[in-house]
């Protein structure tokens, strides 16, 4: 019983700075969509002065700098769901800061039974840990590809990340140079793929990790 609480309480204290820490990574992409929006106005202004005084050219290459700077800003990979939209591109933009080269499609399928929260712990988790084992790699060796979608009948999920050497498997989940709080983050997303009914399954190889579920849909 005593042991139980003291989980229960470690799991909690854990799932509260994930918490955290995915508010602040999505406040900061918002921060930067804020910012463009405030300068919205000057560039109108920069532009219309521009174009009175015929300098047109000047006005399509204003443009272009325009495009490239609010695509950096918008949303990069729509889902499907808001909340999940948010954690992905946060993560994804920390990932883009770390020059981790990143492939995804992603389309969650209307009849996923998960919760946006459990999505949300479930992906942040498994891109908190491919961003630190691309982290620890050479830059031109860090790649990520993410699939989401729909298997048959079942809501399908793949993380595959660059990482080191093969981890060893112990009690069914990886040894890891991160420490305790990347095994209990696995140990999270188990927890709730089986709550849905579902197979969670992790492989280590060489150079490469792979994480993948699959739930039924309803």
């Amino acid at each position: 019983m005593i042991l139980q609480k003291w989980i229960d309480k470690r799991i909690g204290d854990y799932q509260s700075e994930l918490l955290q820490k995915y508010c602040d990574e999505v406040e900061s992409m918002y921060t930067k969509m804020r910012g463009w929006r405030h300068d919205y106005h000057n560039h109108i202004q920069a532009l219309q002065a521009s174009m009175a005084l015929g300098k047109y050219e000047e006005v399509n290459e204003y443009l272009h700098q325009l495009n490239d700077d609010l695509t950096q800003v918008d949303t990069t990979v729509k889902t499907g769901r808001v909340m999940v939209d948010a954690i992905l591109n946060g993560k994804l933009n920390i990932a883009a800061q770390h020059e981790i080269a990143v492939n995804v499609k992603a389309k969650i399928p209307e009849n996923t039974p998960v919760s946006d929260v459990d999505l949300c712990a479930i992906i942040g988790n498994l891109l908190d840990n491919a961003i630190e084992e691309n982290k620890r790699l050479p830059k031109e060796d860090r790649f990520l590809r993410i699939y989401i979608g729909q298997k048959n009948t079942q809501f399908y999920l793949a993380f595959t990340n660059a990482a080191g050497k093969k981890r060893e498997k112990r009690k069914n989940l990886f040894a890891s140079a991160k420490g305790e709080q990347h095994g209990m983050g696995l140990m999270r997303v188990e927890s709730l793929v089986k709550k849905y009914g579902g197979l969670f399954s992790a492989d280590s190889e060489d150079g490469g990790f792979t994480a993948e579920l699959l739930i039924p849909l309803q």
